[in-house]
């Protein structure tokens, strides 16, 4: 592995303190207080402290760098922002199913260069600088090789927050267990991310996310040699919380089957 980024470095730093605090607290799940921000999307103490670590270190490094978190919002002006989801997979978590992470990614003048994804529960580490190449651990990471939709295992989250979408995706679904070769939604949209640019998943789609559930799995996938995009195929998934990624074959095939059961207001995003 080539030596990192000092901004990656600080990031990664970040990522492993927030998942000390995820982890300490897994010991005792039943103490963990909790509550619903909307209908199926809670959060608990242990994301607001796991934010704190993050931030905290962050800034301790880059006083001047500015931070849009999920819990906290945006904060300060700088070119340089950080993108922060401090527990991505709050309701895996409280309920003691292993599949969520920390998720860091800096914007420098509306560009993603960096990017951390980690996942506490394994010991995963995710890396990418943009124009580096992507990384697991201590080795380098390429999507899959597949070419056909059919052999392919596709990852998804349901669009919990946009019950209007729910036929389009539905549809959408119906069509990729008949094409696909299985079709899995873990509840984690970017550790998904991450599985894609580890080549664990072909290909992902998911309905109104946030910035911090895309950006830093978005530059694991495009510097593992994928293609992430919204729902034409271009570039504005952070705005429109849209997103369609995978290896390049997966990726057209699944624009491809999407394109029919789109209504109107999903195209415009």
């Amino acid at each position: 592995m080539p030596i990192m980024h000092p901004m990656l470095t600080i990031a990664v730093r970040a990522a492993r303190r927030a998942g000390n605090v995820i982890n300490r607290a897994t010991r005792n799940l039943d103490a963990v207080v909790f509550r619903e921000k909307a209908v199926n999307d809670f959060v608990s103490e242990v994301d607001r402290e796991a934010e704190q670590a993050v931030i905290r270190t962050l800034l301790e490094a880059y006083p001047a760098h500015s931070i849009l978190a999920e819990e906290s919002g945006a904060s300060g002006k700088s070119e340089y922002q950080w993108i922060i989801d401090p527990l991505d997979g709050t309701t895996n978590f409280i309920h003691g199913f292993p599949q969520y992470c920390v998720a860091i990614a800096l914007r420098h003048r509306g560009i993603v260069t960096q990017a951390v994804v980690y996942d506490p529960s394994r010991n995963d580490l995710f890396t990418a600088t943009r124009g580096r190449g992507a990384f697991l651990n201590d080795h380098r990471m390429r999507v899959s090789k597949r070419i056909h939709l059919r052999s392919s295992l596709i990852g998804t989250g349901f669009p919990f927050r946009q019950l209007e979408h729910l036929d389009a995706y539905i549809a959408i679904l119906r069509g990729m267990m008949g094409g696909a070769a299985g079709v899995r939604r873990a509840g984690s949209a970017a550790l998904d991310l991450a599985y894609v640019a580890a080549g664990r998943l072909d290909g992902f789609w998911e309905f109104g996310l946030s910035p911090w559930d895309m950006a830093a799995g978005a530059l694991l996938i495009t510097e593992a040699g994928g293609l992430v995009g919204d729902l034409a195929g271009e570039n504005g998934y952070l705005e429109t919380g849209n997103i369609i990624a995978g290896n390049p074959h997966i990726f057209v095939e699944l624009l491809r089957a999407m394109s029919p059961h789109l209504t109107p207001a999903l195209k415009r995003g």
